[in-house]
């Protein structure tokens, strides 16, 4: 009875934060799987560096993945459903549901809701998550349209987009024309916009904080050599890294990661309170273009707007965190 008593004396002496700290962060994961896909468009490769944050999380000792959808953008929905459900059937740790969500962008006229917004909005009335959204935003914005009284179920949600003016062009190559877009935005404005007005918290890590972080040749070899997820993941970036290698670069960025290793160790991150708002510019991908086209830029300044956490840097040795996290 004496060693009884003293056991739930310990543990009601424990404080909160550190028993909090000992459970699992519940983690929705939203994505636009196209590791190895071809481009439908413009030839070469797509991104690969979704598989990466998936695969990261996969091993996160302090992440439990309730969930991962798949959503249009960097290549087709049914692709990225596909890649989905691979990954989860070859390298998941545990069972993790995977749900088809939005094959186009959100549309304000007439909102339908899918396979994913369906399974999240059960999965938010049970419990409370944080989610990783490293597509465009269309599912999450599609569920807080639905289902906006679930919005104090969602306790962040984690993008890959955002820059501080107009012209902080982000480039890949040695050329000042080869501009990237930032897709995820480029793809669904309007998707930020009900994200932003409804007030859920925003973390975003944009191509300020990823193209301070390069993946090399090395550090395939070391993957191909770690296990068989890794040895997946590298194979199937070695034609996105020739690309980039190709343009003048030494690697690539792998901007996904920066979100999941947001989730994982918020604290490898360098971040600051900014405000988010949505401007009209030129077009940065058709400068060179004697025509004037326009788009919407999404800054983060000091000005007015939405609060988001916005992610601009990294810890002194974060590629050695990064690398060790995805060879466990």
């Amino acid at each position: 009875m004496k060693l009884i008593f003293g056991a739930i004396y310990n543990l009601m002496s424990f404080p909160n934060h550190k028993i909090e700290a000992m459970e699992k962060k519940k983690v929705w994961i939203d994505t636009d799987l196209s590791v190895g896909m071809r481009n439908y468009e413009g030839g070469g490769y797509s991104d690969v560096d979704d598989g990466y944050a998936v695969l990261q999380l996969f091993k996160a000792e302090n992440i439990k993945i309730t969930g991962l959808s798949a959503v249009f953008g960097n290549t087709k929905i049914e692709d990225a459903n596909r890649l989905s459900q691979i990954m989860v059937d070859e390298f998941a740790p545990y069972n993790i549901p995977v749900y088809k969500g939005a094959g186009t962008k959100l549309n304000l006229d007439n909102v339908e809701t899918n396979e994913a917004v369906e399974a999240l909005s059960e999965r938010l009335k049970k419990t409370p998550l944080h989610i990783l959204a490293i597509g465009p935003a269309t599912n999450i914005s599609t569920l807080l349209l639905l289902y906006p009284e679930l919005k104090s179920q969602i306790k962040e949600v984690v993008l890959v987009a955002g820059r501080r003016k107009p012209t902080s062009y982000f480039k890949i190559g040695k050329t000042e024309i080869e501009h990237a877009p930032d897709l995820n935005f480029d793809l669904d404005n309007d998707a930020f916009r009900v994200l932003f007005e409804s007030g859920v918290k925003v973390v975003l890590c944009p191509f300020e904080i990823s193209n301070k972080v390069w993946i090399t040749e090395k550090d395939l070899n070391h993957l191909k050599n770690s296990n068989a997820a890794g040895e997946w993941l590298s194979e199937k970036s070695q034609p996105w890294l020739q690309q980039w290698v190709d343009s003048g670069e030494k690697g690539f960025n792998p901007f996904d990661v920066l979100a999941s290793h947001y989730l994982m160790e918020p604290e490898d991150l360098i971040k600051e309170d900014l405000k988010a708002h949505l401007e009209i510019h030129p077009n940065d991908m058709l400068l060179s273009t004697p025509k004037h086209h326009f788009k919407h830029y999404l800054i983060c300044d000091q000005t007015e707007g939405f609060p988001v956490t916005y992610c601009h840097d990294v810890i002194e040795n974060y590629h050695h965190k990064l690398m060790e996290s995805l060879l466990k």
